[in-house]
């Protein structure tokens, strides 16, 4: 019997509405380049492939983004770029997702990566896989945990059993999920030193995940029992008439949290990948290069006495005088400007933005 295939599996049907005014609709944050000239789709499929080949990567994103998807990877077979035909989270895309990889391949092991997200250390990342891949195939769930670098506030955490690192194999038992902080139980955390955070990627066989769902999302597990295999010439039709009966639930709340509390997850540690969620125009800026005065400019610039603003243009000149702590993004028929300890409510606006009826602005 020939050896278990990893596969890839790359989420990327986010909005992104932290990152307006670049981040739209049609061309939301996933398809954009941050810190190169690649988009961070593109980066999140460069990360895979000396170890996943293409043939053997998935993309799962929404209709109104499969061609751009599919442009942006020419590299990953068309009919491999699949759409949700409408947003039912995480836990149910993965539970279709892992349906059609087990009607093509009842062995396969997938490992779920978020496309928009940075790791400046992709090697290191890479030699996480292999340990990762492995739990999978012993018949956990598995979870990449990210070592923290500060008591954060804005990320869940998982929590490993004490004298952790004594355990073997750079795998540790998660003994629980824990929400998102607040400031103090965050430095409580990162003190205790076994508490890292939750980056969102995870690794499983295929017919683990699928007993998983049909124990914790039974109702969720049967609609799905009604797709037929993936190549069969009704699947996408019988995907778009029984998907949005699903529960709308993430993947942590639905499965990794109660497998957890059964023994059932294990994390892989991961302590210097370089690893960034991205999650707001602050977090672009502490990872770029900044001047002498602490600004990080990526546009036309004019700057006299201003410090540590994040500046973003679209070709015409941004000049900053007397002002700090900013972050400007100039866009044709849109200019923010906010300070950047509020980079994380920019979505406010978004909704704002919604609420008014201005679709040409989203």
């Amino acid at each position: 019997m020939p050896a278990p295939r990893p596969y890839g599996l790359i989420l990327a049907g986010g909005r992104g509405t932290r990152f307006w005014p670049r981040s739209r609709t049609k061309t939301p944050k996933q398809l954009l380049p941050f810190l190169g000239s690649r988009s961070l789709l593109q980066e999140t499929f460069d990360r895979l492939r000396p170890v996943i080949p293409p043939e053997r990567i998935w993309v799962l994103t929404n209709d109104h983004l499969v061609d751009a998807v599919r442009k942006q990877l020419p590299e990953v077979p068309k009919r491999q770029v699949v759409a949700e035909p409408v947003q039912r989270n995480t836990a149910p895309c993965l539970g279709a997702a892992a349906s059609a990889l087990q009607s093509i391949d009842p062995e396969a092991i997938v490992g779920v990566f978020p496309a928009d997200h940075h790791i400046a250390k992709a090697s290191r990342f890479r030699a996480l896989l292999k340990p990762a891949f492995a739990a999978a195939k012993a018949g956990k769930l598995v979870t990449l945990a990210i070592e923290p670098r500060w008591p954060e506030t804005g990320y869940g955490y998982l929590e490993f059993p004490k004298n952790s690192e004594r355990s073997g194999g750079g795998v540790w038992p998660v003994t629980r999920f824990r929400e998102k902080p607040d400031a103090a139980t965050a430095r409580r955390f990162v003190k205790a030193g076994r508490f890292y955070w939750n980056a969102g990627m995870f690794f499983w066989r295929v017919d683990v995940f699928l007993d998983a769902i049909r124990r914790y999302l039974p109702r969720t597990a049967s609609i799905l029992a009604y797709l037929p295999p993936f190549d069969h010439k009704r699947f996408d039709i019988a995907f778009r008439e029984c998907y949005p009966a699903c529960e709308n639930i993430s993947v942590d709340f639905a499965i990794m949290e109660k497998a957890a509390a059964d023994d059932q997850v294990v994390g892989v540690p991961a302590s210097d990948i370089g690893w960034s969620d991205l999650g707001s125009w602050n977090a672009v800026y502490e990872l770029l290069r900044r001047d002498r005065s602490g600004n990080a400019i990526r546009s036309t610039d004019l700057t006299i006495e201003a410090k540590g603003c994040y500046v973003e243009g679209s070709g015409r000149m941004v000049a900053l005088l007397g002002v700090d702590d900013l972050v400007v993004v100039d866009t044709p028929d849109a200019l923010l400007v906010a300070r950047r300890d509020m980079a994380q409510k920019v979505g406010e606006l978004v909704k704002a933005l919604e609420q008014r009826g201005r679709s040409d602005l989203l």
